[in-house]
């Protein structure tokens, strides 16, 4: 069976609103919208019962079927624990193999950032940021 959540604004709404509606999360501000056929913006923020924090932002083009930028940061209260990004580091060789995909982790957030091979642009992040918040 095929994914086709980022091929339609219905789809990837119906995706997030299935996949939010679960007993971890207490209550969420995401919504995905748009003002074209073909791109749309996913953005909200998800709080999970173990007082973790998910704020994030796609934009997303579903004539391709892609994700074509985002933004995800993980909070605790007000301390923010990590982020994921696709802003690119070329001269950082340890982020080559999941190029621009990366993470920031502690400590110094902003230089230390590691490789992320579950995350992606040709598929949904959403159920890869959950489970590692579940986990936590």
């Amino acid at each position: 069976m095929t994914d086709t959540s980022l091929n339609s604004l219905t789809d990837y709404s119906r995706f997030v609103a299935e996949l939010l509606h679960r007993p971890t999360v207490v209550r969420s501000t995401v919504t995905v919208w748009s003002d074209s056929p073909y791109t749309g913006i996913a953005e909200g923020e998800v709080f999970f019962s173990n007082g973790i924090r998910l704020r994030l932002r796609e934009e997303l083009d579903f004539d391709a079927g892609l994700i074509t930028s985002y933004g995800y940061e993980v909070y605790r209260g007000a301390e923010r624990l990590y982020w994921y990004d696709d802003f690119p580091h070329p001269n950082d060789p340890n982020l080559v193999s999941t190029f621009p995909h990366h993470k920031h982790v502690p400590p110094d957030m902003k230089h230390n950032r590691i490789s992320t091979p579950e995350i992606s642009f040709n598929r949904p992040n959403f159920p890869v940021l959950i489970q590692e918040i579940e986990e936590k």
